[in-house]
């Protein structure tokens, strides 16, 4: 398990390596990877996840992951709707990790989505 953080280095969820899944800060799966995109555990398209950065709509970084660098893109293209995965079991609870220093912004700067607006959207 990787956490994430916002472009304020506030601790919003998990991201497991292993398959993909997304996990909120409690352990709830609340999306998944399909390729180079995100989508939430209903199917919806999200945005991409690029080098450990997940991306809105337009390429911009909404979290990266804590040991990478966040990543922008040019607008992303909406993929195919993929096979609603089953849900995962949950995992255990990691211990919360440190918070991370400011990283420098990214090109073309941060989305102007807040975590949990990215995530309901």
């Amino acid at each position: 398990m990787k956490a994430l953080f916002d472009k304020n280095c506030n601790f919003v969820g998990w991201f497991c390596l292993e398959d993909g899944n997304l996990f909120d800060r409690n352990m709830n799966w609340i999306g998944f990877k399909n390729e180079n995109n995100l989508f939430s555990n209903q199917a919806k398209w999200l945005g991409g996840f690029v080098q450990g950065s997940i991306l809105d709509k337009m390429g911009r970084p909404v979290a990266w992951m804590s040991g990478s660098i966040p990543h922008g893109r040019l607008r992303l293209l909406q993929p195919l709707r993929p096979l609603q995965p089953l849900n995962p079991l949950r995992p255990l609870q990691p211990l919360n990790p440190l918070r991370p220093l400011r990283p420098l912004p990214p090109l073309g700067g941060w989305s102007n989505y807040t975590w949990h607006e990215f995530m309901g959207q």
